[in-house]
C-alpha cells in the first residue's frame, strides 16, 4: 500500500494523469463537434405550405429549399389531379435540410372495383350500392316491367355489365328500370291534328285499334283528328284496346270525346 502511495506521489504519475485527461477531453470534445456536425445543429427552416399546391410547384419549393420528397397518390372522385392534399412534416414545422416531406396527391388514374351486384334491387337500394363502390348513376331508363323502379339492367358505355367485372371509379352507369306496367300495355298516344290515315298508322303501330269515328267530315281525306278517347292523360291503354276518334275539316279542335 505504502509503494502505490509514494508512486502516486511521483512526477511520472503526475505526467502520465495530465496525459490520459487530455487525451479524455479530446475524445469528448471530438464527439461533441462530430455530433453537431452530424446533427446540423443550428441548421432548421420551416416547412413550407404545400398543400393545395399543384405537385410541380411543390417539388420546385422543396428543391429550392434544399429538402428531399417522396410521393404517394389516392384517387379522388371529382377531385382536380396533381394537386397535393397531404404534407408530412406539416407546414411551418422546423426541419433540417436534406428532410424527406412526404406528400399525397390526387392521381388522375382512376383504380378499378368490381361492378357489384344490383339487378332485382329497388332504384333507392342500387343507388346506395353504386355509391359505395364509388360509382355513379348516369342515366335511367324505362321499360315496360311490373317490378315498379326495380333494376332490371346496367349498361356502361351502352353495353351491359355483369357483376364482378372491373369498372373505373367513378363510371357513370345507366340503370334499365321497371316502369310498373305489363308488356301488355302501351302510351296513349297523342293523335291530335292527324289526318285519319296517319292516326290509324299511328294505332296499328301501338297495337291499338281505331274506335267510333265521329265528327263533322266533308272530306275524309283532309279531315283531322280534333278529339279522341281515351287521351293522353290516361298513361296506359291494354294493348287492342279501340282510341275513338273525332274528325273535323276545320282545323279547330273540339271537346275531347268521353270515355265510352
Amino acid at each position: 500500500m505504502s509503494k502505490l502511495l509514494l508512486y502516486l506521489k511521483t512526477d511520472t504519475f503526475r505526467k502520465n494523469l495530465i496525459y490520459a485527461l487530455i487525451v479524455i477531453a479530446a475524445f469528448f470534445l471530438t464527439v461533441y463537434i462530430g455530433l453537431r456536425i452530424y446533427t446540423k445543429h443550428g441548421d432548421s427552416q420551416q416547412v413550407p405550405l404545400l398543400k393545395g399546391l399543384n405537385i410541380s410547384e411543390a417539388k420546385a419549393i422543396l428543391e429550392k429549399a434544399d429538402l428531399e420528397y417522396q410521393i404517394d397518390s389516392i384517387y379522388q372522385m371529382d377531385a382536380k389531379p396533381g394537386v397535393v392534399i397531404e404534407q408530412n412534416p406539416s407546414a411551418n414545422s422546423l426541419v433540417k435540410s436534406g428532410r424527406t416531406v412526404y406528400l399525397t396527391i390526387i392521381t388522375e388514374v382512376a383504380p378499378d372495383v368490381e361492378f357489384p351486384n344490383i339487378i332485382e334491387k329497388t332504384f333507392i337500394e342500387a343507388s346506395a350500392i353504386l355509391n359505395n363502390s364509388s360509382l355513379k348513376i348516369g342515366d335511367t331508363i324505362y321499360i315496360y316491367d311490373i317490378a315498379r323502379d326495380v333494376v332490371l339492367d346496367a349498361k356502361f358505355a351502352g353495353q351491359s355489365i355483369r357483376t364482378g367485372r372491373p369498372i373505373a371509379k367513378g363510371s357513370k352507369i345507366t340503370l334499365v328500370l321497371g316502369n310498373g306496367k305489363g308488356s301488355n300495355e302501351v302510351e296513349v298516344p297523342t293523335l291530335t291534328n292527324l289526318t285519319l290515315s296517319e292516326a290509324k298508322f299511328a294505332l296499328v303501330g301501338l297495337g291499338l285499334t281505331v274506335g267510333k269515328i265521329t265528327g263533322n267530315i266533308t272530306d275524309t281525306a283532309s279531315a283531322r283528328v280534333i278529339g279522341q278517347s281515351p287521351d293522353s292523360t290516361a298513361r296506359f291503354i291494354s294493348i287492342g284496346s279501340p282510341i275513338h276518334l273525332e274528325l273535323s275539316n276545320d282545323s279547330t279542335p273540339s271537346e275531347i270525346l268521353p270515355n265510352p
